[in-house]
């Protein structure tokens, strides 16, 4: 199976995709957080809309990004931090797509200023060469500039840290960018806990590490996993009622949503849209 969309339908498809096995893998923060998806046309990157969470997102949710922010296509506001994703894949050909998550356990490592240690498979990932560290700014990505600088940071590595903010994931698909984001979680997720134990003892060396990680986290191995995450997505989501319409066109958590939107006044609702720019 290839996860390289061929056209703007399955780039969507993808984008969609990403957002459940986030949600399914914690790395939600309540309408904050973004995977994206390369489009095939090169017209810059399909991600979700503002103002909604990974679990909540459906097709019409998504939205093409250009590298000027210009929304492109699809219907609504485009997250603030866009500069993200448009400016590492244009400093990175390679890459496919590009998560940016806010995950508890990398926000709290990244705070203590030591490097990462291979202590499992997961922080094989990310050792040997030592994952770089984005510290100009704690704030928001919100300029193209910014968007450069982070890129920078980024390098040729799959992942970075973002003290006081989050990380930057990416891969040359979106199984691999979702499973770095939630592999680099766990490795410091360990990590804390065994500093909270005692004083790192030991640790995979060079050779070692470099060795593994090509067993463990192989484009397959990647896969495999993010495919897991799309089935607990699946179980997760709630089923209508035998013979209700509920959930044919969208999903059923959308409904309470929309619901919501119909009691505003159409004053209201533009002014929520043209706010919406500013969600992160």
């Amino acid at each position: 199976m290839t996860y390289i969309p061929a056209t703007s339908a399955e780039a969507v498809t993808l984008a969609v995709d990403g957002c459940r096995a986030l949600a399914a893998a914690g790395q939600s923060d309540i309408v904050w957080g973004h995977p994206s998806v390369r489009d095939p046309d090169g017209r810059g990157a399909w991600m979700k809309c503002s103002g909604w969470g990974f679990e909540e997102v459906d097709a019409s949710r998504i939205v093409l990004v250009g590298p000027d922010g210009a929304v492109l296509a699809g219907d609504g506001p485009r997250h603030i931090e866009y500069p993200i994703h448009t400016e590492i894949m244009a400093a990175r050909p390679d890459v496919g797509a590009v998560v940016h998550t806010h995950p508890a356990a990398a926000c709290a490592f990244a705070a203590l200023d030591v490097q990462l240690r291979p202590l499992d498979h997961a922080g094989a990932l990310f050792c040997y060469p030592q994952i770089p560290r984005f510290g100009l700014t704690g704030g928001l990505i919100k300029t193209r500039e910014l968007g450069r600088l982070l890129a920078a940071a980024l390098g040729d590595a799959v992942a970075c840290l973002m003290p006081q903010h989050g990380i930057v994931a990416c891969g040359p698909d979106l199984p691999a960018a979702v499973m770095t984001a939630v592999l680099l979680d766990r490795a410091c997720r360990t990590q804390l806990t065994a500093m909270a134990a005692g004083h790192l003892r030991s640790w995979g060396d060079e050779a070692d590490t470099v060795a593994k990680r090509g067993d463990v986290w192989s484009a397959g191995q990647l896969q495999a996993g993010f495919a897991y995450l799309l089935r607990q997505a699946r179980l997760a989501r709630p089923r209508p009622p035998p013979g209700s319409r509920l959930g044919l066109s969208q999903p059923a958590t959308s409904r309470p949503h929309r619901s919501l939107a119909h009691r505003l006044s159409p004053d209201q609702v533009t002014r929520t849209r043209a706010s919406g720019d500013a969600t992160r």
